[in-house]
């Protein structure tokens, strides 16, 4: 027995060997006749000193040593695919990979694609859109936008919108609901703002902030704000909207915003990468636009008389 290493190809046969329990699917994967995958398997016992498999009438089983040895090997090819593809992606500047909630990828990001593809013809953007927290440093993904309280560590993180939240409707509901004592006879369409809390903001929280008592609570309820936004966008009720998801509505008209009070909510969306990685080009240049976009969302924000959301409990 000797403590160097075997060849790298008797390892990697042996893996994909116990991962299937046969030799057959083994060398399948890897591409070798099952002789070759055999003579490898072989090989490695002869550098270990001993069997790693029991052979038997048509199946194997791992020996006390082969049940060792497979669990790391795994691990340790994971964390050498995972280490190629970061590598590789890293070099290639054509593709950027960014993961973001559904619904901001909807109604934020998807409109703006056509703008970005005309400024960077050369970056190929790819949505993971996902309420998944995804992790940097093993999934694939480049940057994340993502909507919480913030504290980011470890990571390059920095603050893309601070979100607020009032009512909206069709320009025609508007019509109806002038004033915000009106909206106590509209049908007010219920949201989950923060599916992550219980205490977050709601109709309540507005009415409260305007010195009017709390609302009927027997409006249409939306576990999905994006949902809440369409149904407003179909005039079916009012939202109490997130200005981040009713932008491009608002910008168009589809939507309006008629009530001046509007409350900043504590959670916000932030960009983040991986520390260091905010300096390759593809990544600078993709948050140099992304945060000139954000940029244009101002002149209707200035619309607005802001309350925050902390001082409501004051």
């Amino acid at each position: 027995m000797s403590d160097a290493l075997p060849p790298l190809t008797a390892l990697r046969a042996f893996e994909a060997a116990a991962r299937h329990m046969s030799f057959a699917r083994a060398a399948d994967e890897l591409h070798v006749t099952p002789a070759a995958l055999s003579f490898q398997i072989k090989s490695l016992e002869a550098h270990l000193g001993t069997p790693v498999f029991k052979r038997l009438n048509r199946a194997v089983e791992l020996t006390e040593a082969g049940a060792t040895l497979a669990p790391s090997l795994t691990d340790g090819f994971n964390h050498l695919n995972h280490a190629w593809r970061t590598a590789r992606r890293q070099a290639d500047h054509s593709v950027l990979i960014i993961t973001a909630g559904p619904a901001f990828t909807t109604k934020w990001l998807a409109p703006r694609l056509y703008g970005f593809v005309q400024a960077e013809p050369d970056i190929e953007l790819r949505f993971s859109a996902t309420l998944r927290m995804m992790d940097l440093a093993r999934d694939d993904v480049d940057a994340a936008i993502r909507f919480g309280p913030g504290g980011d560590k470890g990571v390059y993180s920095r603050t893309l919108i601070n979100e607020w939240v009032t009512p909206m409707m069709t320009p025609a509901l508007a019509e109806q609901y002038r004033t915000p004592r009106d909206l106590l006879g509209a049908t007010l369409l219920h949201q989950d703002i923060y599916p992550f809390r219980k205490d977050g903001l709601t109709w309540n929280s507005w009415f409260a902030a305007q010195g009017l008592p709390a609302p009927p609570e027997n409006g249409p309820r939306f576990a999905d704000a994006d949902h809440a936004h369409s149904a407003a966008l179909a005039g079916s009720g009012v939202v109490f909207g997130r200005y981040s998801l009713a932008e491009q509505a608002l910008r168009d008209g589809h939507l309006v915003a008629p009530f001046r009070l509007a409350i900043r909510t504590k959670h916000r969306y932030r960009y983040i990468c991986p520390l260091g990685a905010e300096t390759r080009p593809h990544l600078a240049r993709f948050e140099t636009w992304l945060f000139n976009e954000v940029k244009k969302m101002q002149p209707f924000s200035d619309k607005h008389d802001f309350i925050d959301e902390e001082d409501l409990a004051r």
